[in-house]
């Protein structure tokens, strides 16, 4: 089971991975891979940040103050820190977690094509994989994983969005013991 929550920035994609990662840990689930928050500055996004679930280590995926990497809009990707540590972190989480979490497999992200690889080894795993598609993104590796007979998208809405991740926690508990909640 793949599941990928997508939509507008800003809609609670991030929040609705968050809880459901809370909730399957709060019956015993161990969740691994990575979280890509902001990184602020005087009340202004200036970049993000990456960061591995299993192990805490961080470090910075895209800033505007960077001045080597890709450019994506008005930031520069870390391609160091991508590859050294959200790619760690999705093999990592392959071999020890329960559940392979990736936020998200974006514009920024797939500048890395190691990231590339190692988002599809999660994908073509055994594991279930809880991921975020930003809500535009048109790439080889997002057009792979909407073609999955075992992928299911959906669409994060303000209406929708406090419910989601209960409900999603459930499909994937579900899934990993084999018993329904």
């Amino acid at each position: 089971m793949k599941i990928f929550v997508t939509g507008a920035p800003g809609v609670g994609k991030t929040t609705v991975v968050r809880r459901t990662i809370e909730w399957l840990a709060q019956r015993g689930l161990r969740a691994g891979g990575l979280f890509c928050p902001e990184l602020r500055s005087g009340g202004e996004r200036v970049g993000f940040e990456v960061v591995d679930l299993m192990t805490g280590e961080r470090g910075v995926l895209a800033h505007v103050d960077l001045t080597d990497g890709p450019r994506v809009g008005r930031y520069r990707v870390n391609l160091g820190d991508l590859s050294r540590i959200a790619c760690k972190a999705i093999e990592n989480a392959v071999r020890e977690s329960d559940l392979i979490v990736i936020d998200e497999v974006g514009p920024m992200e797939l500048k890395s094509e190691a990231f590339q690889r190692a988002v599809l080894a999660a994908v073509e795993g055994s594991k279930p994989v809880l991921g975020i598609i930003h809500w535009r993104a048109e790439h080889r590796v997002v057009e792979a994983i909407r073609r999955r007979k075992d992928a299911l998208i959906i669409e994060v809405t303000p209406k929708n969005r406090d419910s989601l991740s209960g409900e999603i926690a459930k499909r994937i508990l579900n899934r990993v013991t084999g018993v329904q909640r």
